[in-house]
Parts: C-alpha cells; structure tokens; sequence
C-alpha cells in the first residue's frame, strides 16, 4: 500500500464546528473558561486585564505532546487547537517536574548546594618504580689482574662511600710501581749525571701517570683495594675470588635507593594538561590507603605509537628503603591548580552520552533539568563551565530515578493524564482503517474526537506496536483501537479490534 497524504483533516465539518467553536470562545464569558474548545478566550497578553476570580491562562501548548507553546490561540499542522495552561493548574512550570512528598521520601532524595572549591583534578595513570639512573655506579678495573679477596660478596648487601670492595693483584700494575720506585732512586742521587737524573724523572711522571690513570696511584705493593664510589647497594657483582677480569669489565653494580624514579605512561590527548613542576601522588599495591608526594620532572620528548603514550618523570624520596624498583605505581598528576572553580558533587551530572544534565531543586518537591557544560574532574567534584549560576542547589541522590520521573510526567502532564508509577497513559475509542506504511511500521487510522486529549475527530498516523494487529484489515474498515501516549508526540497503537457496520465486534478477531 502507498502512504497517503498524512496527517489530514477528512471531515469538512469537523473543521468548520472547530473555527465556530474558536469564535463562539472569543466570546464566552470568565465563567466559561473550563470548558474543552473555549481556550482561545484570554490570550496570555491579556493576564494583566483579568477580572477578579477568572482564570488566567500563561500560555498554549502543543496538543501534540511537542515541544512548542505560543503565547497566543493557534493550530499546529494538522488545525488541532494548542491547550491552553493556566496559572492555577499543577505543573505549569515549563521543564520543571514535581515530585510529591512521599515519593521524595521513598526515593531518597538528597541536595546539595553548587560551591566554588580548588579541585584536586587529577588524571590518573599508571607507572612503576624504576632506579634513579644518575645514582647508579659500576665498580670496573682499568688494568688487567686477579681478584684476591672479596669484602663484599652478596648482591642486596649495602655499602658505604670508601668502604673497601675487592682486592687485586695485577703484573702489569706491578711492573709500573717498580718502574716508579727505580725511576724516583735515580733521580735522587745526586752524583748522577744530570742527563741521566732528568731521563729517570721522566720515568718516574711517566710510571706516575699510569698509576693514576689506572685509578691506583696511591696504592702500595703488588695489590689494589677497591673501594665503593657511592652510598647504596649491590645491585649486580660478578666478582669471585680468583677470577681474573679485563679492563673495562663490571665488577660490581652500586645503585642509590634513597631516591627513585616513578615513570608514568601519559595519554596523547591528555599532555596539555600537564607540565613540569606539577604535584603529584603515587600509590603502591603493596602499601594500601598510603600515598606518596611527587613532582613531574621530565615529560619525555617521544611518544610510543602502538599505546599512544608519552613516558612522564616524577621523583620520589625513598630514605626508609620502601619502594624498590620494578614496583607497579598508580599515579594521580594533580592538574587542577590553586584556582577556585564552579563545582558540583560527581553524582549530581546525568550523562546521556550527547550532554551532561543536572537537576536543580526549585523546592515544594519541583526539580527542573538544567544542561551543563563540564570541565575538571576531581574524584568527589566536577568543574561546572556553564549552566549554573553558583546559588543552586542540586539532586545528589535519586537524580537518575527523578530524570526517568519527568520524561514521562512532562508527557503526561501535557495532556492531564496518567500517573508516572502506572505507565503511559491509555486511551481508545473507534475509527476506521486507512493505511499501513510497512516502510515505517505506522498506520493511518480515522478516529472519533478525544475529548479528554482535545482532539477532534480526523485521520492521522499512528506508530503501531504489532504489525500483525492490522493483516486482514482492508481500507475503511470500522474499527475499535486503543493507543498509548508514549511522549514527546509519540502514539502507540495497542490493540485493533474489527467492528460490523452497526457498531458491533466482528467475530474471530
């Protein structure tokens, strides 16, 4: 079947009874302003001019269920009359939900005042404890020789600045000490030639700079005690006693661990947000509810392109020996600064994944949705950017429960209808079938007005729940229909049940 023209008007008389029904309004007295199609009769301009006791209308919503109001008498597009709001009626505030006392009470509903405070925003990483590397030292013999004697032998055993290492022996360290010795004597003896005294001083400089360049210069007889150039501990010794070494090779390994370093994988799309100098604090699994005060140091001028991360430094004092390297770190960098910002609870921001909401309580059980903008996050509060003024009070508790609670009361409430703790509203009444559009899934039915949702009687689209409720219904069929109010101009229909020209039900439907 092709859609037809949807939605129209079908009943010329339907129309003309609807504009003298607007004219009769215009004249109808104060005390006939309750009635359904009298309306029209004060436009909200004329508030100002009521006489004592008569209702004063605010203005004209939508009969649709839709987003839109008019201060003045209007049709939408399909000539319905908009319904006018009065100033008496319950719910006449536009976006606000009313919630009753008891209902509070049972959701437990809690507020909170919007405040300015200093953030702790803190973005979170993770990182693991790594060896300060401007503290590590390897012990490595410039000669070749033999390892005598080990003073310490056991890697973890911590040292002392001086304090003796190893002993060796080497032949060619030997040699050079008797060159000095023999080289010292000549040049002494005064009978010598003076040729001969200036070639022995020569060797003995000579013998002397080899001592010292092999870092052993003051040392005496054939063995050399090395000692620990720095405070720490063994990290790595491949020292044995007897083992001959090279020069150059690494003997022992000596680190400093009163202080480490913490590296930090950052985000890419979080590096505008930190910088040198900024506070941190570090959490370790092995120390839990106990946190460490650190500084960023270093932002690493690379990125790793398959974790999209860039290494950031932060250094930690470690003078009671806590943390060891290899440690995994939970890092928080503190990026909120000392500046006082705009702020609400965390639990007070609805996020429905295209804006971030919170309800404001207007008190008198009334909560109206207000859309914010959102900026620093700290681990109770969140930067309010806009959307807030500062003296507010927002829904902490329950705001989840009260946002469901008002998408289906703003819809109910357009209409008079329906309690938000049974359901959409329900109604029927009796029509004919028009048309399935099976590319939408909705169908035009005719229907008889409504008067409870000021609806005259005309042909419009209606969603359809089950498409099988209209197989075997051929156009212009009597029919009764029942439909649910779904909101936001949605229209539902439920159930479809066949009538006889004579109004009664056809058997086997």
């Amino acid at each position: 079947m092709k859609p037809a023209l949807k939605p129209t008007l079908i009943v010329t008389a339907v129309a003309v009874a609807l504009i003298a029904g607007y004219q009769i309004g215009q004249h109808t007295s104060a005390a006939d302003h309750g009635h359904a199609f009298d309306a029209h009769a004060a436009p909200a301009s004329d508030a100002a001019t009521s006489e004592p006791g008569e209702r004063v209308i605010l203005y004209y919503r939508n009969p649709m269920g839709l987003p839109d109001t008019s201060p003045v008498p209007k049709k939408d597009s399909m000539g319905m009359d908009y319904i006018p709001v009065y100033a008496d009626e319950q719910g006449d505030d536009v976006g606000t939900v009313r919630v009753s006392p008891a209902r509070l009470q049972s959701l437990g509903v809690r507020t909170a005042a919007v405040e300015y405070r200093t953030l702790d925003a803190a973005l979170r990483a993770v990182g693991r404890i790594e060896l300060d590397e401007r503290r590590i030292h390897d012990v490595s013999p410039r000669f070749e020789g033999w390892i005598e004697r080990l003073h310490v032998n056991a890697t973890g055993d911590p040292v002392r600045r001086g304090q003796a290492l190893f002993t060796v022996y080497s032949p060619e360290l030997a040699s050079a000490r008797q060159e000095l010795a023999i080289a010292e004597r000549l040049a002494s003896t005064a009978a010598a030639d003076p040729v001969a005294q200036q070639g022995a001083q020569r060797l003995a400089d000579a013998a002397r700079a080899r001592l010292r360049n092999w870092q052993a210069g003051g040392a005496s007889g054939n063995s050399v005690v090395f000692s620990a150039p720095a405070d720490g501990i063994v990290l790595e010794k491949a020292a044995v006693e007897g083992m001959r070494f090279t020069p150059g090779m690494p003997v022992y390994r000596i680190a400093d661990l009163s202080s480490v370093w913490v590296l930090a994988d950052v985000y890419e799309q979080d590096l505008a947000r930190i910088a040198p100098g900024q506070p941190a604090r570090v959490g370790i699994d092995a120390y839990p509810g106990r946190h460490f005060d650190a500084r960023i140091t270093y932002i690493y001028p690379t990125l790793n392109a398959a974790t999209r991360t860039t290494p950031v430094r932060l250094e930690l004092s470690n003078t009671d020996g806590l943390l060891r390297p290899g440690m995994f770190a939970h890092v928080e960098l503190l990026t909120g600064g000392d500046a006082a910002r705009l702020t609400v609870p965390d639990s007070a921001i609805i996020d429905d994944g295209q804006r971030r909401i919170v309800l404001i309580a207007e008190g008198e059980g009334r909560f109206r949705p207000q859309v914010v903008e959102t900026g620093l996050r700290s681990r109770d509060h969140v930067e309010i950017l806009s959307g807030l003024d500062g003296d507010e009070r927002v829904v902490v508790s329950a705001n989840f429960l009260i946002d469901a609670e008002s998408n289906l009361q703003a819809a109910l409430a357009s209409f008079g209808e329906g309690d938000p703790e049974q359901g959409p509203a329900r109604y029927e009444t009796r029509g004919a079938f028009e048309d399935y559009f099976d590319d939408t899934g909705s169908v035009m039915l005719m229907h008889e007005a409504i008067p409870d949702l000021h609806w005259p009687s005309m042909t419009m689209e209606f969603g359809l729940a089950d498409p099988a409720l209209v197989e075997g219904l051929a156009p212009g069929t009597p029919i009764r229909f029942a439909f649910e109010d779904r909101g936001n101009g949605e229209f539902v229909v439920t159930d479809i049940v066949p009538e006889a020209a004579d109004g009664h039900r056809h058997e086997g439907h």
